[in-house]
């Protein structure tokens, strides 16, 4: 049986040990998210073709801005995701991972409210106190790299998280 992961969107493929395929297997099998079954005796070249296959679709389900390579922020500032570079009329500043992931989350939602939780769940994988005051010293961070062009603005929403102003 294959199945996606819904959390990491990863398929995962299952292989059961069972001689005969009864539908009621089956029918258990994608009601519990599987979209795909092999039957026994199956060929390598046959579970290539259908690995190949998956991986075309899970890929094709990627959001945009998570294989985009730069964002444009403003008329002089730009984000390069990939190189985690902030590049404002041509001077580069190079940015560290965490300093670029949190960008990077603001950047998918410009104008609009990020919840701070958010921020620290995808970055630390934890919301501690301890990891919210280290996203407090990234943050400003972050500002101080954005003074420079007077349209990009991050504003604390108190209680909630971040408004990342872009005009």
């Amino acid at each position: 049986m294959c199945s996606l992961d819904k959390k990491t969107r990863t398929p995962t493929l299952v292989n059961e040990t069972f001689n005969v395929w009864q539908t009621e297997d089956l029918v258990s099998g994608f009601e519990a998210g599987g979209n795909d079954y092999i039957r026994k005796p199956f060929s390598m070249e046959e579970l290539q073709v259908r690995i190949q296959s998956l991986m075309k679709i899970t890929s094709g389900n990627k959001s945009a801005s998570s294989t985009q390579d730069s964002i444009k922020l403003g008329k002089h500032t730009t984000f390069h995701v990939k190189k985690q570079q902030l590049i404002y009329n041509k001077t580069i500043r190079n940015l560290s991972h965490k300093e670029s992931s949190i960008l990077n989350i603001l950047c998918k939602n410009i104008n609009g409210s990020t919840d701070r939780k958010e921020i620290l769940l995808k970055v630390w994988n934890d919301d501690s106190y301890f990891n919210s005051r280290n996203l407090d010293v990234y943050i400003r961070k972050l500002r101080s790299y954005l003074d420079n062009d007077p349209n990009l603005k991050i504003i604390t929403l108190k209680g909630v998280g971040y408004h990342f102003s872009v005009e």
